[in-house]
């Protein structure tokens, strides 16, 4: 490791991360790299939840009554945008950036040159982000070109899309630095993402959970994106917005925190 890298960021391993103009390079060397099969990431991006609301929201759908009014695939469109986002940060701060980080040494490499350890990890998490954003904005794409939703409350959608990459993308690259190998995703996939996903209102209304379980799941961080960006599908503002936006930021805060202290005490092992 550089002798930078021997140094830890800001106030020591513990210490708030002090990233500075290092992560434009890091990011635009990510963006290089991500270029050479870009039509064909896009090409998956839309196709997936086109499939998705084509076979769950109007198959499906059709054999159920409407939620509070709404109809099934108007309901469903909503957490398939906030799913969308959640995968894509979190498959790509977890295996693509373990990648970089263990198996093909890119991190090694930026920081042998004037980069901080906190320039390459925020821009591990804006990347992430990035990526997380073009899901969900290729979902909210279909979402429109399927006219499911046309409201004009859709323009709201991709401030919540960066504060939603943001927030997961800085959640998984804490896995990436507690990780030994690919292996130990599997489980916060299965104990973490997964349940979140079933628990947090995607697929139906969380007040149709047991009691004990619907204060529990609005506790977790995709509680709060879904209940942003439902309303915003539905054509008016949500109830209590910056409730949900005050969590959504204090869980990216406290990841991104965590990320760069973990990665910090990682790389000075």
């Amino acid at each position: 490791m550089s002798e930078q890298v021997m140094r830890p960021s800001g106030a020591g391993i513990w210490g708030l991360p002090r990233p500075g103009r290092g992560c434009i390079p890091v990011l635009r060397r990510n963006f290089l790299v991500w270029r050479k099969t870009a039509l064909t990431t896009i090409l998956g991006d839309v196709m997936d939840p086109m499939v998705a609301l084509l076979a769950l929201g109007y198959g499906l759908g059709s054999l159920l009554p409407g939620i509070d009014g709404v109809p099934y695939v108007t309901f469903l469109a909503a957490g398939s945008i906030c799913m969308g986002a959640l995968y894509a940060a979190t498959f790509e701060a977890t295996y693509s950036a373990f990648s970089r980080l263990h198996i093909q040494r890119s991190w090694d490499a930026m920081l042998n040159t004037p980069l901080s350890l906190d320039d390459v990890v925020f821009a591990e998490i804006l990347w992430a982000a990035a990526k997380s954003m073009k899901s969900g904005l290729a979902i909210l794409l279909v979402v429109a070109a399927l006219d499911i939703s046309r409201a004009v409350t859709l323009l709201w959608i991709p401030l919540v899309l960066a504060l939603i990459g943001v927030a997961f993308a800085a959640l998984a690259l804490v896995m990436s630095a507690l990780a030994k190998g690919f292996d130990f995703f599997m489980y916060y996939f299965t104990l973490g993402v997964t349940p979140m996903v079933f628990l947090s209102g995607v697929f139906f209304p969380v007040s149709q959970l047991p009691d004990a379980l619907v204060q529990a799941a609005r506790l977790l961080p995709l509680a709060p994106a879904i209940e942003l960006v439902r309303p915003l599908v539905l054509g008016r503002v949500p109830d209590h917005p910056w409730a949900h936006v005050l969590q959504l930021a204090a869980t990216a805060a406290a990841a991104v925190w965590l990320a760069s202290a973990l990665m910090r005490r990682r790389l000075l092992r």
